[in-house]
């Protein structure tokens, strides 16, 4: 893989928040191009109830389905909130568990009906199974540059998780924006102060453009030592249990700001943007990302 990764969210924070249930036919489309592009990590969907988000009722389904024709360079990612999650990701194929603590206790408690404590405690064990499993994992803190219902989200409490990841022998860790509050300067500082904690941890950036400040934001991760991006095709996105619920960066947006300084020219720009315009039409309307939009810049 590329010391520059790419984590595309779209199938799972990108459609969660759709009421229009996208058919298991139409993702293994999107899905298959979204492979064959050249992304390093593609997340399938999340292990949740299908009633509280009918959008992910067929996530197992798909992974099924997709583990015995991907390629060898693509990592299937799914997002698990708890112990049950984790079972069911085993037994249908996940090779990338995404686990998760909110920062903000009034998130957590909407997200996952737990504290941000109790939260801890059963991600990390649950975390911990799936290594004893053989598979890779990476854990985030979410809400952890403020947070639509409390606001500023203390730096020290941010740290404070990353810490017990770490004690955890849990290095792969991401900070998620969950309400796009970020902004760079933080963005920097807090990536900053991460980094200084281990030498081993490897840094992923999750960031929503609620205000604006999405790809700035990137940028900052980048300048700080994050070499991984969650992003979403076209711009899809949002968490349904957040205050203001908003999309993230592009996955387009981003590839088409790197292959502008020559980097990751690897990955099939022009895949990526028919995508997000096959995502536009399914949907009817016009998507957040703007390269799909306005075609790309080969100069």
């Amino acid at each position: 893989m590329s010391e520059i990764l790419i984590h595309e969210v779209g199938l799972r924070d990108g459609l969660q928040v759709e009421k229009q249930v996208v058919p298991t036919a139409k993702k293994l489309e999107w899905l298959r191009a979204l492979m064959a592009s050249g992304l390093d990590i593609i997340q399938v969907g999340s292990f949740v109830h299908p009633e509280k988000v009918p959008q992910m009722a067929d996530t197992d389904e798909l992974f099924r389905i997709l583990i015995a024709e991907k390629p060898s360079n693509v990592l299937l990612s799914g997002l698990a909130l708890n112990e049950k999650g984790v079972e069911r990701g085993l037994k249908c194929g996940v090779e990338l568990f995404c686990l998760g603590v909110s920062a903000s206790e009034t998130h957590s408690q909407k997200n996952t009906g737990m504290g941000t404590e109790e939260a801890q405690r059963r991600i990390i064990a649950a975390a911990q199974e799936a290594i004893k499993a053989g598979k890779r994992v990476q854990v985030s803190v979410q809400s952890a540059f403020g947070c639509g219902f409390e606001g500023r989200i203390p730096e020290e409490r941010v740290l404070g998780i990353v810490k017990s990841y770490l004690e955890a022998n849990l290095t792969s860790i991401s900070l998620a924006d969950t309400a796009g509050h970020a902004y760079p300067d933080q963005v920097r500082r807090l990536f900053g102060e991460i980094r200084k904690l281990s030498s081993a941890v490897q840094c992923t950036c999750h960031f929503h453009d609620t205000y604006g400040l999405g790809m700035a934001n990137v940028y900052a991760a980048m300048d700080a030592g994050a070499t991984c991006f969650e992003t979403s095709f076209a711009g899809l996105g949002g968490c349904p249990f957040t205050k203001v619920s908003a999309g993230n960066v592009a996955t387009e947006d981003l590839v088409h700001g790197f292959h502008r300084v020559g980097r990751r020219k690897d990955i099939d720009l022009s895949a990526l943007i028919a995508v997000a315009k096959d995502v536009s039409a399914f949907f009817s309307r016009d998507m957040q990302g703007r390269v799909y939009k306005t075609g790309s810049l080969s100069y």
